[in-house]
């Protein structure tokens, strides 16, 4: 409109794009939740829309939203990545751009929040969450950033603050026979005997490879069972592989006394015999019949 200039945008939405906006991949939820019917020819579609929005806000009130909010960070992180590649300050700024959107709708699905106001008033919206830390300001430290190098070192600085905040919530198991069973014996087979040989044929990249599989076996167990803390890869030495495997060792002792807390042993056999006739007495019992 020359006479005021202001553009208006005169745009139709479909139904997938409404349903895709009720799955709350992103923040920007406002023309789903807050727009008004004017006129409706049919009441049938103003209950199609009724429950496409009570599905999303059931998806808001949820835990589902730790999940949403956890992939919308992950593009973030991607972003940031391009950001350490960017060779170009247009790159560079434009991926951490990228980077500070995902974060904000992220934080927003994270509290069960969306945007109503639109992106020039984001920052105001942000604020009304009362989160632990000042994101405007780091935020437009990024922005202000006048080269690559400092592009990456604020918006690192970014993520340093959100990272722990947009943990998803995680209820762990108590330790048990049945959670924890095998898994002792599982590191022990797997990796034991690899460790000793890489250190014999000097082969550091072996060494490297086997601590970090016993790494994020330990991760793994730890996000779902409360076990104690495994950090292993900080005492990694790729000058000294004996002390890697003694490193090795210390950890899956270690780990023992989880075992030994829950009362399980780890089965161990004298030879092969010994470990074929007991398997066939645990799964192979003949028929009392025969």
């Amino acid at each position: 409109m020359d006479d005021v200039d202001i553009g208006y945008d005169l745009y139709c939405t479909s139904w997938d794009m409404l349903e895709e906006d009720a799955q709350c991949s992103h923040a920007h939820l406002s023309k789903l939740f807050d727009s008004r019917i004017v006129y409706c020819k049919d009441k049938s579609a103003l209950e199609r829309l009724d429950e496409i929005r009570r599905k999303a806000a059931e998806l808001l009130a949820s835990d589902r939203r730790y999940e949403k909010a956890d992939k919308v960070y992950s593009d973030a992180k991607k972003m940031l990545a391009e950001v350490c590649l960017a060779q170009s300050l247009s790159k560079a700024r434009s991926c951490a751009g990228a980077a500070i959107e995902f974060i904000e709708n992220a934080l927003m699905l994270y509290n069960g929040q969306y945007f109503r106001k639109g992106t020039k008033r984001a920052l105001d919206e942000l604020k009304q969450l009362t989160l632990p830390f000042d994101l405007e300001t780091r935020i437009l430290a990024v922005i202000q950033a006048e080269t690559v190098e400092k592009i990456r070192e604020r918006l690192m600085d970014v993520f340093i603050l959100t990272d722990g905040y947009l943990q998803v919530p995680k209820k762990k198991e108590l330790p048990s026979a049945e959670n924890l069973r095998g898994t002792y014996e599982e590191m022990y087979s797997n990796w034991k005997n690899k460790m000793t040989e890489a250190a014999g044929r000097d082969d550091v990249y072996s060494s490297f490879m086997n601590l970090l599989s016993l790494q994020w076996m330990f991760y793994e167990i730890a996000e779902c069972i409360a076990v104690d803390d495994f950090e292993i890869m900080d005492k990694f030495s790729p000058k000294n592989l004996e002390e890697n495997k003694d490193v090795f060792d210390q950890a899956l002792n270690k780990y023992l006394a989880e075992y030994e807390k829950v009362g399980i042993c780890p089965r161990h056999f004298e030879s092969m015999t010994e470990f074929v006739e007991d398997y066939e007495k645990r799964y192979f019992k003949e028929d009392k019949n025969d």
